[in-house]
């Protein structure tokens, strides 16, 4: 596929010489735009962030989640006993679910 763009003339200038990685960059400028429209997943970068702290394991176990975290689970697990999910929430659910599985897996 051939695309064409209009771009500013110091934009070009900076792409100029990473022209043979443009569809590598196109993909991960993609990748991070779509994790940012992701739904309010904070879980993930506070793990990420204390991950890359390079925790000792005792500091791992004694992981807790922020209060934010805690208040969106209780939400959620409160809304699933009484209303049920919408298909956002489940996938949202889902999604730490997963996260703990990984985190807690690995400990």
């Amino acid at each position: 596929m051939k695309v064409t763009f209009d771009l500013p003339d110091d934009f070009i200038a900076q792409l100029h010489p990473l022209e043979d990685k443009l569809p590598q960059i196109l993909e991960l400028g993609l990748r991070e735009l779509n994790a940012i429209n992701q739904i309010e997943f904070s879980g993930v970068a506070e793990v990420l962030e204390f991950l890359a702290s390079l925790p000792t394991p005792e500091a791992i176990i004694a992981l807790r989640p922020s209060e934010a975290l805690q208040a969106q689970l209780s939400t959620l697990l409160e809304k699933n006993r009484t209303v049920g999910l919408t298909t956002t929430e489940e996938q949202l659910w889902q999604g730490y679910e997963y996260l703990e599985h990984v985190f807690r897996g690995n400990s």
